[in-house]
């Protein structure tokens, strides 16, 4: 007779790294996936997951956690509280901390951390540049030794073209991507939000698309040069989503990531000056909107991340001008990205794939997958239940949500990290 530790009884399992999409039992033992099936022995604890989906634990792989350098926004606990809140077992954090992670110090003190508190994986980005100023590359290397996934300077863009091509080059030596922020600063400099008729109606200097898509186009055929691995961070426009469509059209080695803002907002949310609504690259046209929504839907973009950036409320409360970048995403990412599967852009399994097995390939990650004998990272949740965003009830340090009071479908239930529950009914379990 089989035993368990844990028994998840009755839900729809949905693995996409394994094609698996069927109503079963999943069981774990020693904090790995041990069988999925009809079980028929003894368990030492159940879960009742009928009717909800059970999929691999969700992995977000652009959060600024805010540690080392500005805790009243966000730390490593509280970013891995509203992690697992939001079905998100491992998550990689930007290297714009104070001090940036640009040395191997603050990447194995992060990971450290993390260890410590242990509700999630968390994995750092480490910096391209020292200090993140564009001028000087990072010992890339060394980073990659301490734990380091992949390089970015998100919130700044890699500005200088023979750096980028340097970094490019550096980093796939040895295999590794290049994360950009795409934002030529010589166009978008001052800008609030998207220059169009909301920037003119509020008369706030905006920021044109151009500013994206140029930068996109240039480093585009950098990598086709060097043959390296570039990422798009938060792809945001048309132009950018048809430049990065013809790249792998091509067979370049680039890939892309769009955030759940800006497939499900445009502009128009900022009317009233809503500076919880603001955000780099910002909300831009109903035209940009359903082009990020068809590269999801065609392959273009490869992957669903949130760019949770909180913010105390005093960089939000201060005139849309001069508000703070950016929202928080982690508790809201699952049930916002499930209206692409309810209006029939993606199949649940394909939506899943963009935030489990396909960041996992990306990085490199041991993690994406329910295949036996992986770790039992699970996330559990009902696609059916409703909430309203309350951002005073947000987990999450940063209240700073353009959905608060808006009513989501699909809640999360449970999450696992290695077979421990470490978020239900409601509560993170420490």
């Amino acid at each position: 007779m089989s035993t368990a530790r844990l028994l998840i009884r009755g839900g729809r399992v949905i693995d996409p790294a394994n094609q698996v999409d069927e109503i079963c039992d999943l069981w774990i033992e020693n904090g790995c996936i041990a069988g999925t099936g009809k079980f028929d022995g003894v368990a030492e604890s159940a879960i009742d997951a009928d009717g909800s989906i059970v999929c691999p634990g969700l992995i977000d792989m652009h959060v600024h956690l805010r540690e080392p350098g500005q805790e009243w926004k966000e730390d490593i606990e509280s970013g891995s509280r509203a992690a697992v809140a939001g079905g998100v077992t491992s998550m990689c954090c930007m290297p714009n901390t104070g001090p940036h992670i640009d040395h191997a110090g603050v990447a194995l003190q992060i990971i450290e951390r993390a260890r410590q508190v242990g509700l999630c994986h968390v994995h750092p980005i480490g910096a391209v540049t020292k200090n993140l100023d564009g001028r000087e590359l990072t010992e890339m290397r060394e980073l990659t030794r301490a734990g380091c996934v992949a390089f970015s300077d998100d919130g700044m863009p890699i500005w200088h073209a023979g750096v980028m091509r340097k970094a490019l080059e550096y980093a796939s030596s040895f295999g590794f991507m290049v994360i950009q922020h795409a934002e030529e600063l010589e166009l978008t400099k001052g800008g609030a939000i998207n220059e169009g008729w909301v920037s003119t109606q509020l008369g706030v200097t905006g920021m044109p698309v151009e500013g994206e898509d140029s930068m996109i186009a240039r480093d585009i055929m950098l990598a086709r040069r060097i043959d390296a691995r570039y990422h798009v961070a938060h792809i945001s426009s048309k132009g950018a989503v048809e430049l990065v469509r013809a790249a792998r059209a091509e067979g370049l080695k680039v890939t892309a990531e769009a955030a759940p803002h800006h497939f499900a907002m445009t502009e128009e949310e900022v009317l009233g000056f809503n500076a919880d609504a603001k955000m780099s690259p910002p909300l831009r046209t109903e035209t940009d909107r359903l082009a990020v929504i068809e590269g999801l839907r065609d392959g273009t973009i490869d992957v669903i991340a949130t760019d949770h950036a909180p913010h105390h409320e005093d960089d939000k409360r201060c005139g849309l001008s001069c508000a703070a970048f950016g929202i928080v995403g982690l508790e809201t990412m699952l049930p916002v990205s499930l209206q692409l599967v309810r209006d029939g852009v993606l199949s649940l399994s394909d939506m899943l794939a963009k935030m489990t097995s396909n960041p996992a390939s990306l990085l490199g990650l041991d993690s994406g997958t329910l295949s036996i004998g992986s770790a039992a990272d699970i996330t559990i949740f009902d696609p059916e239940a409703t909430w309203t965003v309350d951002r005073d009830k947000l987990v999450s340090k940063g209240k700073n949500t353009p959905w608060h009071g808006k009513e989501m479908t699909g809640q999360v239930t449970h999450t696992l990290k290695a077979g421990h529950l470490v978020y239900a009914a409601g509560e993170v379990r420490a």
